[in-house]
C-alpha cells in the first residue's frame, strides 16, 4: 500500500489548542498564475492551558509556497522556523502576538477543489474539513475561532465581483487595473467557514425582513446565462428564514446574505457564514430544465445550509468527531421544512427508503461507524450517511421522546447556552436532559454505538382476558473493532388495527397510537379491552433506526395497506408484501423453481389504483416495486442477477394483469395545465410517470404511448421520465436512438441537463451498458474534471446500474478501479466515492466478491495512494 502509511487520529486525543485566535486579516492578490496571500494573525496563549509550552505550530500543505514570516514586526529567519510535513513549527512564541505570513498558491492547479482553487473563470473556496490549510499556514481546527476581516485584490475587468464573508466595509480602485474589496465578519467562526469568491458574475437581488424588523440584503451570484434559474432558489431561501424564525425563533444576524452557484464543486454546498457556495445543481432551476426531483432538492439544500446559520455557525462543533451534531440536527431541520413545504408522508417515506438503502447497507459493512466515530484516517470520509442521515434520525428520536413543546425548549436552551462558542455532542444531549428533567444516559448509545438494531416482536392474544400483548426483544450485529454492544433506547411508535379497521383504544386516555420504550433486550406490552385479535401497526413513521421483523401474513399486511391510519406505516405494509413477494420469486430463481403469479400483491395494487382518494405521490410510491438495491437487503448472499430477473418478473406481472386499470389511471392524469413545482403537480406527475413504465412493459404498442410523451411533454419530468424508459425498454432501439439524440441537440448547452442526460444513459439496464459509458467518456459532453459529470456518469453506472456493472467477467470493476486510480490525485474526495460500490464484496455471491476483492487489492498496492482512498480500501479488506 502506501509507503507513508497515514496515522489515525483518534477522539480519547482531542487536546484543547495551546493558542487562540483574537483576530485574523487576510489579503489576496489574485493573479491568472500566481496569488499571493498574506495573513495578519492575532494570537494568544489559551487560559485555560497557562502552563504549555511555548512552540507553535500551524497547519498547512505542500501546495503552499512560503515567502516570509514576521512575528510582532520581525522577520524571521530560516533556521527560526520549520517545514514538518505539512505544518509549519515555531519553537518559542510570547504569550500574546501578531504573526504575519506571505504565501504564494497556485489556485489554477488546485484540481482536489479543497482550499482556493479555480471553476472555469471563477475563483472560489471550500473549506470544510480541512481546506483553509491549503491557503495559508493556520490553526485549521474547528474550536478556535476568530474575527475575520478580509481584502481580495484582482483584476478589475475579470473579476469583477469579490466577495468574502459578512459585512461589506469598503471597495475602490487600484492604480494598475486591479480593483479591491474588503470585508469583515463580526462574528467569531472557525476557519472551514471561510468563503472567497472573485469572478465576472451577474446577481439576483432580494431583502428579507426579520422578526425584529431588520432588513437583509439576499444576493444570489450565477454566471449571466443562468440568471433566470435562480427565483426559484430565492423564494426557497425567503420560506426557510421565516420557518427557522417560527419553529426554532432563529433570526438571521447579518445585513446580507449571499449564495454563489459553482459548476466544479465536490459536494452540494457549503454553509460558510454570509456567503454560502453552492453547486449549480443544488440552486439552478426552472421549468423548462428541471425535474421536480430537482426543484425540491434546491429547496432542501437551501433550507439546510441556510439553517446552518445557527445549528454549525453560531453554535459550532468542537472536533470533528462531533460533526453530526451540526449535519444530523441540521437534516432533522431541513426534512421538517420539507414536510411542512410538501406532503409529509412522501418526506418520510423517501427518507426512510433512502435510509435503508444506503445507511443500513453502511452499518452493516467495513465501513461501519458510530455516529459520534472513535477515529478517523481522512475526515472526508466520514461526510456519510451515517453521520448525516441517522444522525437526524437521532434527533428525532428525541422530538419523539420529548414531545415537541420540550425539544423545543430544549433546542433553545442548546442554542442559548453555546451561541458563539464550539459544542459537542454531550452538550446537546445535556440540553434535553435538563429541559426534559430524563435521564438519557442510555440513549447516548445511539452516538457511541454503530450498527442497525435489530427489533424482533411476536404477539399473543387472550380472548378470555380481551388482552393482547406484544413481545419485543433486540440485538445488535457486531461491527468492525465493536462486539457485545449494550441495549439501546428504541422508541417503537404503536397502534392496533380491529378486524373491521378501526384503530384500537391503548389506554385510558383514549389514545389511539403510543410510543413504547424498549430499554432492556427483551420487554413486552399488554393492552386490556381489546375484544378480537387486531393487527399490529408497528414503528409507525419509522420512529426510530431500527429493521423491525414482525411475522406478518400477506392478508395482515393487506389489511393495513387498507386500514392503517399512519401513512408511512400503510406505505411500509405495501412495501413488506412487494418485498415478501419478490424475495420469494428469487429463492424459486435460485432453486430452479417456476415463478407463479400472486395474486395477492396484484389485488393490492388494483386497490391502490382503484383507491380515489389517495394521494397520489403516495400512491405513485406505493405502486413501486422494491428497487434492486433495497432487494439486496433480504437476502444472505447478493446475486445481481437473480435480483433483477425477479424483479423484473414482479413488474411484468402487475403491468400485465392491470394494464387496463393502469391506462386509465394514465389518462386521467394527462392534464395540461401551466407548469408548478406544487406538492400537487409533483404527486401527480410522480403518479403518471410510475404508470408510464408499467405501460412500457406491453409488447402491443407500450413503446408507442412512451414515445408519444416523450415528442409531447411540456415539461422536463415528464420528458426524462419518458427518455428514461424509452432506452430501458426499446430492444430495437425503435424510438430510443432518435431520443437521445434529439435530447441532447435539444440541451446541449445547459450543463445540467446534459448531466441528467449522462445519468440517464449510465443506468440503462439493457445489454452493453459498459461499452456505451466507456464510449460516453469520450463524449464532448464529458470531462473528468468536472465532479457532477463523475457522479452522473461513473458513479451512477457503478452505483445504480447492477446488472450491467455487475458483470460475471469483472469488467465493471476493472472499469471501476481504472477511473478511481485516474481520479487518486486529481481529485481524492471523489476518487474515494467512487470506491463505495466495491467495499461490500464480502456479501456478494462468487464470482462478483472474489472479482471485486480483486479491484480493491490492486488499488491498495498501488503507489501513491491518497488518504482518502487508502482508508476505504483498506477497512474493506
Amino acid at each position: 500500500m502506501k509507503a507513508d502509511n497515514p496515522v489515525a487520529v483518534r477522539l480519547k486525543d482531542y487536546a484543547p489548542s495551546k493558542f487562540l485566535i483574537l483576530n485574523t486579516f487576510l489579503e489576496f492578490k489574485l493573479e491568472d498564475d500566481i496569488s499571493y496571500v498574506t495573513s495578519k494573525i492575532v494570537m494568544s496563549k489559551n487560559p485555560k492551558l497557562p502552563e504549555s509550552d511555548s512552540s507553535l505550530s500551524l497547519h498547512g500543505n505542500q501546495n503552499l509556497n512560503l515567502l516570509w514570516i514576521d512575528i510582532n514586526g520581525l522577520r524571521l529567519e530560516k533556521n527560526e522556523y520549520q517545514l514538518i510535513k505539512d505544518n509549519l513549527l515555531i519553537s518559542n512564541v510570547p504569550d500574546s502576538f501578531e504573526i504575519s505570513i506571505k504565501v504564494a498558491i497556485k489556485p489554477q492547479e488546485n484540481t482536489t477543489m479543497m482550499g482556493l482553487y479555480r471553476s472555469r473563470k471563477m475563483f472560489c473556496t471550500q473549506c470544510e474539513a480541512e481546506g483553509f490549510r491549503s491557503i495559508t499556514f493556520f490553526l485549521d481546527r474547528p474550536d478556535v475561532m476568530s474575527e475575520f476581516t478580509t481584502k481580495i485584490i484582482a483584476n478589475e475587468k475579470k473579476f469583477p465581483v469579490l466577495l468574502s464573508n459578512g459585512n461589506l466595509l469598503r471597495e475602490g480602485k487600484c492604480d494598475d487595473g486591479n480593483h479591491f474589496a474588503v470585508w469583515n465578519d463580526p462574528h467569531k467562526k472557525p476557519s472551514y467557514l471561510f468563503a472567497l469568491v472573485a469572478g465576472s458574475l451577474s446577481v439576483l437581488e432580494d431583502s428579507f425582513e426579520t422578526m425584529s424588523g431588520r432588513k437583509v440584503v439576499l444576493k444570489i451570484f450565477v454566471e449571466e446565462k443562468d440568471l433566470d434559474k435562480c427565483h426559484y432558489a430565492m423564494d426557497a431561501l425567503k420560506r426557510s428564514m421565516s420557518w427557522d424564525e417560527e419553529n426554532y425563533g432563529r433570526e438571521y444576524d447579518l445585513d446580507i446574505f449571499m449564495i454563489v452557484a459553482v459548476d466544479d464543486f465536490n459536494m452540494g454546498a457549503m454553509e460558510n457564514k454570509g456567503l454560502n457556495i453552492f453547486n449549480t445543481s443544488a440552486v439552478l432551476v426552472n421549468p423548462e430544465i428541471s425535474t421536480d426531483t430537482a426543484f425540491q432538492r434546491v429547496e432542501a439544500i437551501v433550507a439546510h445550509e441556510y439553517f446552518h446559520n445557527w445549528s454549525g455557525n453560531r453554535v459550532t462543533c468542537r472536533d470533528w468527531f462531533q460533526l453530526s451534531l451540526k449535519e444530523g440536527f441540521t437534516v432533522f431541520r431541513d426534512a421538517q421544512f420539507s414536510s411542512d413545504m410538501n406532503s409529509p408522508t412522501v418526506k418520510r417515506i423517501e427518507d426512510v427508503n433512502f435510509l435503508r438503502d444506503y445507511q443500513f447497507p453502511e452499518d452493516a459493512g467495513p465501513m461501519a461507524h458510530s455516529v459520534q466515530p472513535e477515529s478517523y484516517i481522512e475526515i472526508n470520509n466520514f461526510y456519510t450517511v451515517t453521520i448525516y442521515e441517522k444522525g437526524a434520525e437521532i434527533v428525532r428520536m428525541y422530538h419523539t421522546l420529548l414531545g415537541a413543546s420540550k425539544f423545543r425548549e430544549g433546542t433553545d436552551l442548546y442554542f442559548e447556552r453555546h451561541d458563539g462558542s464550539a459544542a459537542t455532542v454531550e452538550d446537546f444531549v445535556s440540553a434535553m436532559e435538563e429541559v426534559s428533567g430524563r435521564d438519557l444516559q442510555q440513549f447516548r448509545r445511539w452516538y457511541s454505538q454503530a450498527g442497525t438494531p435489530q427489533v424482533n416482536v411476536t404477539s399473543n392474544f387472550d380472548p378470555i382476558k380481551q388482552t393482547y400483548t406484544l413481545y419485543f426483544t433486540q440485538d445488535c450485529p457486531d461491527s468492525p473493532s465493536q462486539t457485545d454492544k449494550k441495549p439501546f433506547l428504541i422508541p417503537i411508535k404503536i397502534g392496533l388495527v380491529s378486524h373491521d379497521g378501526e384503530s384500537s383504544i391503548l389506554n385510558s386516555d383514549g389514545d389511539t397510537e403510543i410510543v413504547y420504550e424498549l430499554t432492556d433486550s427483551e420487554g413486552s406490552i399488554t393492552f386490556k379491552n381489546i375484544p378480537s385479535k387486531p393487527t399490529p401497526s408497528l414503528l409507525r413513521g419509522f420512529s426510530a433506526p431500527v429493521k423491525l421483523s414482525y411475522e406478518y401474513t400477506k392478508a395482515m399486511l393487506s389489511h393495513l395497506v387498507s386500514n392503517d391510519p399512519d401513512g408511512f406505516s400503510r406505505w411500509d405494509a405495501g412495501n413488506r408484501l412487494s418485498t415478501m413477494v419478490t424475495t420469494h420469486y428469487m429463492s424459486a430463481i435460485k432453486n430452479g423453481e417456476e415463478l407463479v403469479e400472486d395474486r395477492d400483491l396484484i389485488s393490492a395494487f388494483s386497490s391502490v389504483l382503484s383507491n380515489q382518494n389517495i394521494d397520489p405521490a403516495v400512491a405513485a410510491l406505493m405502486l413501486q416495486v422494491p428497487s434492486e438495491r433495497a432487494l439486496f437487503e433480504h437476502t444472505a448472499k447478493i446475486d445481481p442477477f437473480v435480483t433483477h430477473k425477479a424483479r423484473n418478473f414482479a413488474r411484468e406481472m402487475i403491468a400485465n394483469n392491470l394494464k387496463d386499470k393502469i391506462y386509465a389511471k394514465y389518462k386521467t392524469l394527462q392534464v395540461s395545465e401551466k407548469f408548478s413545482p406544487s406538492a400537487e403537480q409533483i404527486g401527480r406527475r410522480s403518479l403518471k410517470n410510475t404508470l408510464l413504465g408499467y405501460l412500457a412493459l406491453d409488447e402491443n404498442n407500450g413503446l408507442d404511448i412512451v414515445n408519444e410523451q416523450y415528442l409531447t411533454s411540456s415539461n422536463m419530468t415528464d420528458k426524462s421520465a419518458a427518455l428514461s424508459i424509452l432506452i430501458n425498454n426499446d430492444e430495437t432501439d425503435t424510438f430510443s436512438t432518435y431520443a437521445i439524440h434529439d435530447f441532447y441537440s435539444k440541451y446541449e448547452h445547459e450543463n445540467l441537463v446534459v448531466n441528467l442526460w449522462l445519468q440517464i444513459q449510465a443506468t440503462n439496464q439493457r445489454e452493453g451498458g459498459l461499452d456505451r459509458v466507456k464510449s460516453l467518456l469520450n463524449h464532448p459532453a464529458f470531462t473528468i474534471n468536472n465532479p457532477n459529470k463523475v457522479r452522473s456518469l461513473i458513479g451512477s453506472f457503478a452505483a445504480n446500474n447492477h446488472i450491467n456493472f455487475h458483470g460475471k467477467l469483472g469488467d465493471g470493476y476493472d472499469f471501476l478501479r481504472e477511473q478511481i486510480l485516474r481520479l487518486n490525485k486529481l481529485n481524492p474526495q471523489i476518487a474515494a466515492r467512487l470506491v463505495t460500490p466495491l467495499t461490500r464484496w464480502a456479501v456478494y455471491e462468487e464470482p462478483y466478491a472474489k472479482l471485486m476483492k480483486k479491484q480493491l487489492e490492486i488499488i491498495g498496492s498501488t503507489s501513491g495512494l491518497v488518504s482518502d482512498v487508502y482508508e476505504i480500501v483498506t477497512k474493506s479488506l
